[in-house]
């Protein structure tokens, strides 16, 4: 009876706890301080047709040995359209944004998807969703 219970509660704290990568998950809680999050994103098409993004992250950073180091825009289908790499620790800047310009996103494209990498655990947080308006 007692690892019935034991194997039940692991389950219950691996369902709680584990990310799932397939699908967005904008407005859900913060994940696991192992992961970074994406905590908002806004875009803004310029005039040569490529869009930028704005994107704020929260992350768990300790320091060299662990922080958020990049984020990236996925098209629906999961295609990556563009990255921005982080390259130093914001463990006195939380949560912190950064942009990245020139991204190609296919005319039709209504929305993408951003999500942030940690150094040590990779894409596993909280993503957002952002609805791409033409002229915004």
């Amino acid at each position: 009876m007692h690892r019935v219970a034991l194997a039940l509660a692991l389950l219950i704290v691996t369902a709680c706890t584990a990310p799932d990568a397939g699908a967005p998950s904008t407005g859900a809680s913060p994940s696991p301080t192992a992961c970074a999050d994406v905590t908002d994103a806004a875009a803004e098409r310029a005039p040569d047709g490529t869009w930028r993004f704005d994107v704020t992250v929260s992350s768990a950073d300790s320091g060299w040995d662990k922080y958020a180091d990049a984020w990236e825009v996925r098209l629906p289908d999961g295609t990556v359209v563009g990255t921005r790499e982080l390259t130093h620790p914001h463990v006195d800047e939380q949560p912190f944004t950064r942009s990245l310009g020139g991204v190609e996103v296919p005319d039709g494209t209504d929305s993408v998807t951003v999500a942030a990498r940690d150094s040590v655990s990779g894409y596993c947080g909280v993503t957002f969703d952002v609805d791409l308006v033409p002229g915004r």
